[in-house]
């Protein structure tokens, strides 16, 4: 093999992760290590991407071998959303309920941002399974959510309602806010970016004299704002709001 001043010249029919690959091929293989190799395939391509296979290639092992840790790639997805909202942390002992659930809102959107091809997992993919059979560390944020609630003197079925209002409008929020909006970034007007001009503007006027104020989205201020609309009409229509909320800093 020739050599240079930096090093050995790596041969050109060896992959540069060859070395990684065999070391994890006679490391003994971990849950752990085959869902974060499962969301690093996810974050790079999709969900649909992902295969037992592919993700077998991916650690250097038999696919066979993935089914000691999971039954099928849907166990596979379970534990990739599990795993995500394993950081995703809600202090229930907070006593200001409003402004743990900014702290909630606003961590849940980093995690989004972070790791947007999981988002429509963890919007849909809870859907196809009952809450009892559902991975337990997907429950915790709202065993956490509704244990902060009734601490704060609220009903079991009004601390639910809560959650429910809080995470649609975050699963919203962030499906909204992830989406592709520009269909021709080359053009020079927001309207002929966001491709409006095709919008009949007999029938569509308000939309499309909107294209400015949709192409300066900004997920950050419209998320608080949804809040404030949130929480204060949670504050107004429950039998019990709590203490006063404390003052936001102005962002």
């Amino acid at each position: 093999m020739n050599a240079t001043r930096d090093g050995p010249t790596r041969r050109p029919d060896i992959p540069e992760d060859a070395p990684d690959r065999e070391h994890a091929r006679h490391s003994p293989l971990t849950r752990a290590a085959m869902l974060a190799a499962a969301l690093e395939i996810i974050d790079h391509d999709s969900v649909d991407q992902l295969s037992m296979r592919r993700l077998g290639e991916a650690l250097g092992r038999d696919p066979m071998a993935l089914y000691r840790h999971a039954a099928n790639k849907a166990a596979v997805l379970d534990g990739v959303a599990e795993s995500v909202l394993a950081q995703l942390t809600v202090d229930p002992y907070d006593p200001d309920w409003r402004h743990q659930l900014r702290i909630v809102a606003r961590d849940f959107r980093q995690l989004a941002v972070a790791h947007p091809n999981v988002v429509p997992l963890l919007v849909t993919h809870p859907l196809a399974t009952p809450l009892g059979l559902q991975p337990l560390g997907t429950l915790r944020p709202l065993e956490h959510t509704l244990e902060l609630l009734t601490r704060a003197e609220f009903s079991g079925a009004e601390a639910l309602h809560i959650y429910r209002a809080l995470f649609g409008f975050l699963y919203g929020h962030m499906l909204n806010e992830l989406q592709e909006i520009v269909e021709r970034p080359e053009e020079t007007t927001d309207l002929l970016r966001l491709g409006l001009n095709r919008l009949p503007i007999g029938e569509f006027p308000l939309l499309r004299g909107l294209a400015s104020d949709l192409a300066a989205y900004d997920g950050v201020t419209e998320l608080e704002r949804g809040l404030d609309i949130l929480l204060s009409g949670l504050s107004m229509t429950m039998t019990h709001a709590g203490p006063q909320p404390r003052q936001e800093p102005e962002s």
